[in-house]
């Protein structure tokens, strides 16, 4: 079929895509640039979260307020900076 030629290629070619996938995505400076920037927008820091859970409803209500109301703060700003670029 293929020979001793095809088969020292693919064993070649089998071990040169792990160790070059190795060498890419292992390289500490190529983490930094792409995985950690991805990292902090899917997890937000610390101070962000919520530490503690309303456990009644007033306290609820409460954050729900606070919450719609930083959501209408961006949209608003969101807003204001489209109409500045126009």
């Amino acid at each position: 079929m293929g020979g001793p030629n095809l088969e020292v290629f693919k064993f070649s070619l089998y071990l040169f895509i792990p160790i070059c996938a190795l060498l890419h995505f292992g390289d500490p400076q190529w983490y930094r640039n792409t995985v950690l920037p991805y990292k902090e927008q899917l997890f937000p820091p610390e101070q962000r979260l919520l530490q503690q859970l309303p456990t009644d409803q007033s306290s609820l209500r409460e954050e729900l307020a606070r919450i719609k109301g930083e959501r209408l703060a961006r949209r608003l700003a969101k807003q204001e900076e489209s109409e500045r670029r126009l």
